[in-house]
Protein backbone atom coordinates (compact mmCIF):
# COMPACT_ATOMS: atom_id res chain seq x y z
CA UNK A 1 0.00 0.00 0.00
CA UNK A 2 1.50 3.46 -1.09
CA UNK A 3 1.06 6.48 1.15
CA UNK A 4 -1.49 7.99 -1.47
CA UNK A 5 -3.77 4.78 -0.86
CA UNK A 6 -2.92 4.48 2.48
CA UNK A 7 -3.95 8.47 3.27
CA UNK A 8 -7.13 8.11 1.47
CA UNK A 9 -8.05 4.96 3.18
CA UNK A 10 -7.61 6.88 6.88
CA UNK A 11 -9.24 9.83 5.15
CA UNK A 12 -12.51 7.81 4.17
CA UNK A 13 -12.60 5.84 7.53
CA UNK A 14 -12.67 9.87 9.05
CA UNK A 15 -15.56 10.99 6.52
CA UNK A 16 -17.50 7.85 6.89
CA UNK A 17 -17.24 7.86 11.12
CA UNK A 18 -15.60 4.53 11.17
CA UNK A 19 -13.67 5.95 13.78
CA UNK A 20 -12.99 2.75 15.65
CA UNK A 21 -11.92 0.46 12.13
CA UNK A 22 -9.61 3.90 11.80
CA UNK A 23 -8.12 3.18 15.59
CA UNK A 24 -7.51 -0.02 15.05
CA UNK A 25 -6.70 -0.45 11.40
CA UNK A 26 -2.51 -0.33 11.87
CA UNK A 27 -2.07 -2.84 14.28
CA UNK A 28 -4.72 -4.92 12.82
CA UNK A 29 -2.65 -5.02 9.39
CA UNK A 30 0.70 -5.66 11.51
CA UNK A 31 -1.06 -8.64 12.76
CA UNK A 32 -2.44 -9.86 9.90
CA UNK A 33 0.85 -9.80 7.97
CA UNK A 34 2.42 -11.56 10.93
CA UNK A 35 -0.33 -14.30 11.78
CA UNK A 36 -1.15 -14.80 7.82
CA UNK A 37 -4.84 -13.27 8.64
CA UNK A 38 -6.99 -13.39 5.47
CA UNK A 39 -8.71 -10.35 3.85
CA UNK A 40 -11.99 -11.58 4.96
CA UNK A 41 -10.85 -12.19 8.27
CA UNK A 42 -9.85 -8.42 8.58
CA UNK A 43 -12.84 -6.93 7.17
CA UNK A 44 -14.74 -9.36 9.15
CA UNK A 45 -13.24 -8.65 12.51
CA UNK A 46 -13.07 -5.13 11.81
CA UNK A 47 -16.45 -4.19 10.69
CA UNK A 48 -17.44 -6.06 13.88
CA UNK A 49 -15.39 -4.25 16.63
CA UNK A 50 -16.97 -0.95 14.47
CA UNK A 51 -20.90 -2.16 14.77
CA UNK A 52 -19.83 -3.36 18.56
CA UNK A 53 -18.79 0.01 19.65
CA UNK A 54 -21.94 2.04 17.30
CA UNK A 55 -24.51 -0.91 19.30
CA UNK A 56 -22.66 0.47 22.83
CA UNK A 57 -22.32 4.22 22.25
CA UNK A 58 -26.26 3.83 20.83
CA UNK A 59 -27.70 2.45 23.96
CA UNK A 60 -25.78 5.10 25.84
CA UNK A 61 -27.18 7.75 24.36
CA UNK A 62 -30.48 5.88 24.89
CA UNK A 63 -30.00 5.64 28.16
CA UNK A 64 -29.34 9.09 28.73
CA UNK A 65 -32.28 10.25 27.31
CA UNK A 66 -34.53 8.00 29.32
CA UNK A 67 -33.46 8.85 32.56
CA UNK A 68 -33.47 6.52 34.85
CA UNK A 69 -33.06 7.74 38.05
CA UNK A 70 -30.84 4.50 38.65
CA UNK A 71 -29.74 1.07 36.81
CA UNK A 72 -32.29 -1.51 37.86
CA UNK A 73 -32.13 -5.16 35.79
CA UNK A 74 -34.38 -8.04 36.41
CA UNK A 75 -31.31 -10.18 37.04
CA UNK A 76 -30.86 -7.91 40.82
CA UNK A 77 -34.38 -8.15 41.73
CA UNK A 78 -35.29 -10.89 44.23
CA UNK A 79 -37.89 -13.05 43.74
CA UNK A 80 -37.52 -15.15 46.62
CA UNK A 81 -38.50 -11.95 48.80
CA UNK A 82 -41.25 -10.86 46.97
CA UNK A 83 -42.94 -14.19 45.73
CA UNK A 84 -46.09 -12.91 44.88
CA UNK A 85 -44.70 -12.02 41.37
CA UNK A 86 -44.86 -14.73 38.49
CA UNK A 87 -41.31 -14.86 38.01
CA UNK A 88 -42.72 -16.45 34.24
CA UNK A 89 -44.88 -12.75 33.72
CA UNK A 90 -41.69 -11.11 34.08
CA UNK A 91 -39.93 -13.29 32.01
CA UNK A 92 -42.40 -13.07 28.92
CA UNK A 93 -42.58 -8.86 29.51
CA UNK A 94 -38.68 -8.85 29.27
CA UNK A 95 -39.04 -10.11 25.48
CA UNK A 96 -40.75 -6.99 25.05
CA UNK A 97 -43.75 -8.50 23.19
CA UNK A 98 -45.69 -6.09 24.60
CA UNK A 99 -43.94 -3.08 23.41
CA UNK A 100 -44.30 -4.44 20.01
CA UNK A 101 -47.96 -5.01 20.62
CA UNK A 102 -48.15 -1.39 22.10
CA UNK A 103 -49.50 -3.21 25.48
CA UNK A 104 -49.27 -1.21 28.72
CA UNK A 105 -47.68 -3.12 31.87
CA UNK A 106 -49.32 -1.39 35.74
CA UNK A 107 -47.11 -2.40 38.89
CA UNK A 108 -49.70 -2.37 42.06
CA UNK A 109 -48.41 -2.81 45.77
CA UNK A 110 -47.43 -0.67 48.65
CA UNK A 111 -44.28 1.74 48.73
CA UNK A 112 -41.05 -0.18 48.99
CA UNK A 113 -41.69 -3.34 47.40
CA UNK A 114 -39.97 -3.09 43.84
CA UNK A 115 -42.54 -1.48 41.62
CA UNK A 116 -40.43 0.76 40.22
CA UNK A 117 -37.38 -1.34 40.31
CA UNK A 118 -39.30 -4.01 37.99
CA UNK A 119 -40.58 -0.76 35.86
CA UNK A 120 -37.02 0.91 34.95
CA UNK A 121 -35.40 -3.03 34.57
CA UNK A 122 -38.25 -3.08 31.34
CA UNK A 123 -37.23 0.14 30.28
CA UNK A 124 -33.81 -0.76 30.33
CA UNK A 125 -34.39 -3.84 28.54
CA UNK A 126 -36.26 -2.06 25.92
CA UNK A 127 -32.97 0.36 25.55
CA UNK A 128 -30.88 -2.64 25.25
CA UNK A 129 -33.18 -3.75 22.03
CA UNK A 130 -33.07 -0.31 20.43
CA UNK A 131 -36.59 1.04 21.78
CA UNK A 132 -36.69 4.81 22.69
CA UNK A 133 -37.97 4.99 26.79
CA UNK A 134 -38.59 7.41 28.77
CA UNK A 135 -38.88 7.67 32.73
CA UNK A 136 -40.60 10.18 34.79
CA UNK A 137 -41.95 10.66 38.23
CA UNK A 138 -45.48 11.11 38.05
CA UNK A 139 -45.61 14.88 39.66
CA UNK A 140 -43.01 15.84 37.46
CA UNK A 141 -45.02 14.98 34.38
CA UNK A 142 -48.09 16.72 35.75
CA UNK A 143 -46.30 20.06 36.82
CA UNK A 144 -44.92 19.66 33.18
CA UNK A 145 -48.13 19.18 31.40
CA UNK A 146 -49.76 21.47 33.52
CA UNK A 147 -46.94 24.16 32.42
CA UNK A 148 -47.17 23.59 28.79
CA UNK A 149 -50.79 23.58 28.87
CA UNK A 150 -50.47 26.97 30.07
CA UNK A 151 -48.67 28.42 28.07
CA UNK A 152 -50.49 27.09 24.91
CA UNK A 153 -47.70 24.27 24.29
CA UNK A 154 -49.28 21.22 25.55
CA UNK A 155 -49.83 19.53 21.89
CA UNK A 156 -46.10 19.94 21.27
CA UNK A 157 -45.51 18.53 25.12
CA UNK A 158 -47.92 15.46 24.00
CA UNK A 159 -45.94 14.97 20.85
CA UNK A 160 -42.51 15.08 22.23
CA UNK A 161 -43.89 12.31 24.77
CA UNK A 162 -45.20 10.23 22.02
CA UNK A 163 -41.74 9.98 20.38
CA UNK A 164 -41.41 7.48 23.32
CA UNK A 165 -42.18 3.55 22.48
CA UNK A 166 -42.08 3.17 26.12
CA UNK A 167 -43.33 5.70 28.52
CA UNK A 168 -42.53 5.18 32.14
CA UNK A 169 -44.92 6.74 34.89
CA UNK A 170 -43.66 6.22 38.60
CA UNK A 171 -45.82 6.38 41.83
CA UNK A 172 -49.06 7.47 40.66
CA UNK A 173 -51.46 7.35 43.84
CA UNK A 174 -49.03 9.07 46.13
CA UNK A 175 -50.11 12.72 45.65
CA UNK A 176 -53.48 13.57 44.31
CA UNK A 177 -54.27 15.49 40.93
CA UNK A 178 -56.05 18.75 40.53
CA UNK A 179 -58.47 19.10 37.84
CA UNK A 180 -56.07 20.56 35.68
CA UNK A 181 -53.55 17.78 36.40
CA UNK A 182 -56.11 14.80 35.67
CA UNK A 183 -57.33 16.28 32.38
CA UNK A 184 -53.95 16.49 30.88
CA UNK A 185 -52.61 12.54 32.05
CA UNK A 186 -56.20 11.34 30.66
CA UNK A 187 -54.88 13.32 27.14
CA UNK A 188 -51.91 11.54 27.24
CA UNK A 189 -52.76 8.29 28.38
CA UNK A 190 -55.49 8.57 25.13
CA UNK A 191 -52.71 9.76 22.46
CA UNK A 192 -50.52 6.39 23.23
CA UNK A 193 -53.72 3.83 23.42
CA UNK A 194 -53.15 1.36 20.71
CA UNK A 195 -49.87 3.71 19.60
CA UNK A 196 -47.40 2.81 22.44
CA UNK A 197 -46.69 1.38 25.72
CA UNK A 198 -47.15 3.00 29.16
CA UNK A 199 -45.74 1.43 32.14
CA UNK A 200 -47.13 2.41 35.58
CA UNK A 201 -46.33 1.83 39.42
CA UNK A 202 -49.23 2.66 41.86
CA UNK A 203 -49.27 2.27 45.72
CA UNK A 204 -53.31 2.48 44.75
CA UNK A 205 -55.39 -0.35 43.85
CA UNK A 206 -57.59 0.31 40.57
CA UNK A 207 -60.29 0.95 43.04
CA UNK A 208 -58.64 4.18 44.15
CA UNK A 209 -58.09 5.80 41.39
CA UNK A 210 -61.20 7.95 41.74
CA UNK A 211 -59.70 9.26 44.62
CA UNK A 212 -56.06 10.20 42.79
CA UNK A 213 -57.82 11.81 39.76
CA UNK A 214 -60.44 13.54 41.98
CA UNK A 215 -62.89 12.59 39.63
CA UNK A 216 -64.15 9.01 39.07
CA UNK A 217 -65.23 9.28 35.79
CA UNK A 218 -61.70 10.90 34.33
CA UNK A 219 -60.21 7.98 36.48
CA UNK A 220 -62.61 5.00 34.77
CA UNK A 221 -61.97 6.61 31.72
CA UNK A 222 -57.63 6.09 31.95
CA UNK A 223 -58.09 2.76 33.49
CA UNK A 224 -60.37 2.11 30.55
CA UNK A 225 -57.85 3.06 28.01
CA UNK A 226 -54.86 1.77 30.69
CA UNK A 227 -56.31 -1.71 31.10
CA UNK A 228 -57.68 -2.80 27.28
CA UNK A 229 -53.92 -4.26 26.32
CA UNK A 230 -52.37 -4.56 29.53
CA UNK A 231 -50.65 -6.95 32.41
CA UNK A 232 -51.07 -5.90 35.88
CA UNK A 233 -48.22 -7.47 38.37
CA UNK A 234 -49.85 -7.10 42.05
CA UNK A 235 -47.19 -7.18 44.80
CA UNK A 236 -48.17 -8.10 47.71
CA UNK A 237 -44.76 -8.67 49.61
CA UNK A 238 -43.20 -6.91 52.75
CA UNK A 239 -40.94 -3.78 51.94
CA UNK A 240 -37.12 -4.19 50.85
CA UNK A 241 -36.13 -1.08 53.09
CA UNK A 242 -37.75 -2.58 55.77
CA UNK A 243 -36.33 -6.04 55.06
CA UNK A 244 -32.76 -4.53 55.30
CA UNK A 245 -33.51 -2.73 58.66
CA UNK A 246 -34.56 -6.08 60.09
CA UNK A 247 -30.92 -7.96 58.69
CA UNK A 248 -29.15 -4.97 60.56
CA UNK A 249 -31.12 -5.57 63.45
CA UNK A 250 -32.97 -2.10 63.63
CA UNK A 251 -35.91 -2.01 65.13
CA UNK A 252 -38.62 -1.02 63.48
CA UNK A 253 -41.15 0.46 65.63
CA UNK A 254 -44.09 2.61 63.38
CA UNK A 255 -42.64 3.07 60.06
CA UNK A 256 -44.18 5.52 57.70
CA UNK A 257 -44.00 4.70 54.63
Amino acid sequence: MNNFSYERLHSNLQFLKLNTIEELLDNCLEIAARDSKTTMEVLDYLFEREKKHKEAAAIERRMKSAGFPVKKTLEEFDFEFQKSIDKKVMEDLATLRFVHNSENVVLLGPPGVGKSHLAIALGIEAVKAGISVYFTNTGNLIEKLKTANREGMLEKKFRDLMKYKVLIIDEIGYLPFDEEGAHCLFQLISRRYEKSSTILTSNKSYGEWGEIFKDHVIAAAVLDRLLHHCTTINIKGESYRLKERKKQGIKTGNIFQ
